[in-house]
């Protein structure tokens, strides 16, 4: 008899799920192009199930269901309500862009998001080893099937092929690591495998070997060096629409099993994995911004800058553990990485949907030359480019430069003279990745455009991305608010 705390710990996902089934069989009878019915039940069903996860924050409250294998707290419950916002904003942004593709014949669109969706939530909500590489899996066979969308583009599915293949990998690497551990530990409960490590009781030498291979499964997830190789061809081969997909929600469900995995389950081995992520971090910042700047290509700049803003977040985690059970400052470490996540998925949101509103039918915008004079063309699209560019450059005021310096202030609070070294590693290569972002701005303003007519985008299209690029504005203006929800949301984890 399964009791009420495991319903109320599922109910969002039950409901996310009966209602993707329900959109799945609603979705044979549309016949219009744009396939309004769907996407506009898709929406309802996302902005309740954004309700009902912000409902579940609120109430401060960790509950753990069917024998402690799902759980729900506030971290996870945040992190589940942005990812939903995030899946509902890039389907705004993406169904102009895949009619013009040929990409709306079925409802495939709609339904593989809202199955990608329900994988996050599970990756999120997990407790359990394989509860969370379950998630883990809905997850990437959805993107591996939303990739190769556009059956009849070879581009599309060669990404397609690429993705697949190091994905297996990788998932493959994360599961020896959990098998390690289980046989290590004989449990594949986070908590319980906590207590094992912490107990002292098993050999060091295998908990880390397994540590290897569970570190190297999540660097592939969040796209991390040396395991960037997919993200360039991956977000240049996919359609745009599919690149923000996959580039936008899907980090914050990664970022959310990095600290179930490493903080929740494996803390007494920090000062082991915490070395394995400055590696990660160094090489990702290090590459990241040198690659970005040889390319003419702006998806894989973007996906370039990517690699750097995870580098990034690494260094919050791991500055996490130095002052011994100092929680405050441990809290601050990881939620400094937590709104530094947030803040970037909602910045690439932004980005992607400007060049999905620029991409015409037969026509991709993808090259620098492509948003020559945007300025000219429409003052207000420019603006909202720019806000975001800038704000990924880390320059005031926009949300990005409080998320680099609240990362630098855990580093540096830290007063270990390693990561004062590496605070000052991160500045010099964020100052060499300003380059690229102002190379960008300095096309839209300043060069004559190719193209003069006017851009032309529907109103949802319009109301979000306005709302979007000023909160990427406002969020850096004010960034108390949502600093405090994601500390309050890290204590809490941290304390149960």
């Amino acid at each position: 008899m399964i009791d009420k705390i495991s319903w109320i710990t599922v109910y969002p996902e039950i409901v996310l799920m009966v209602m993707t089934c329900v959109i799945l069989l609603a979705d044979l009878a549309v016949k219009t192009p744009l396939r309004t019915r769907t996407y506009v039940m898709t929406l309802a069903t996302l902005a309740a199930v954004a309700f009902i996860q912000a409902i579940y924050a609120n109430n401060d409250a960790t509950y753990y269901g069917f024998g402690n294998m799902v759980v729900s707290d506030t971290m996870g419950n945040w992190l589940k309500c942005f990812a939903t916002l995030a899946v509902m904003v890039s389907l705004v942004y993406a169904r102009p862009y895949a009619s013009h593709r040929d990409m709306l014949r079925g409802g495939e669109l709609f339904t593989l998001s809202l199955f990608a969706l329900l994988g996050m939530f599970i990756m999120i909500g997990g407790n359990n080893f394989l509860v969370i590489y379950l998630g883990l899996e809905l997850l990437t066979l959805s993107s591996y099937a939303l990739v190769a969308l556009r059956r009849d583009n070879a581009t599309a599915t060669e990404a397609a092929m690429k993705y697949f293949v190091l994905g297996a990998m990788a998932s493959g690497f994360l599961l020896y690591g959990m098998s390690m551990l289980y046989g290590a530990t004989g449990s594949l409960d986070v908590t319980t495998v906590f207590k094992a490590i912490a107990s002292g009781q098993i050999r060091h030498q295998v908990l880390v070997f397994g540590l290897v291979f569970i570190v190297a499964g999540l660097a592939f997830k969040l796209g991390v060096v040396p395991f960037h190789m997919w993200i360039p061809d991956v977000y240049q081969g996919a359609p745009t629409a599919i690149t923000l997909m996959i580039g936008g929600a899907p980090k914050l469900a990664a970022f959310a099993i990095t600290m179930r995995l490493l903080v929740e389950g494996m803390l007494p081995l920090a000062i082991d994995w915490q070395q394995m992520l400055m590696v990660l971090s160094i090489g990702s910042l290090a590459i990241g911004n040198l690659a970005a700047i040889a390319q003419t290509n702006v998806k894989r700049m973007l996906a370039f800058s990517t690699i750097s803003q995870m580098g990034f977040v690494l260094l919050g985690i791991m500055s996490g553990v130095v002052k011994g059970d100092a929680l405050s400052f441990t809290a601050n470490a990881y939620s400094s990485a937590m709104f530094y996540v947030i803040t970037y998925v909602l910045t690439t949101l932004a980005t992607f949907g400007i060049m999905m509103l620029l991409s015409s039918e037969g026509f991709e915008s993808e090259e620098t030359a492509d948003f020559a004079g945007l300025n000219q063309r429409s003052p207000l699209y420019a603006a909202v480019m720019a806000i975001c560019l800038l704000s990924l450059a880390g320059i005031p005021p926009m949300v990005g430069f409080y998320a680099k310096l609240s990362v630098l202030q855990a580093l540096i609070a830290s007063g270990q003279p390693l990561y004062l070294g590496l605070a000052v590693f991160a500045v010099l290569m964020s100052l060499i990745g300003a380059f690229y972002y102002l190379r960008l701005i300095k096309v839209m303003y300043f060069d004559q455009p190719i193209t003069v007519g006017p851009i032309v985008a529907s109103a949802d299209v319009r109301v979000v991305l306005s709302i979007n690029g000023a909160l990427v504005l406002v969020l850096g203006i004010f960034p108390s608010g949502l600093m405090v929800l994601c500390s309050g949301a890290v204590r809490q984890m941290l304390g149960t």
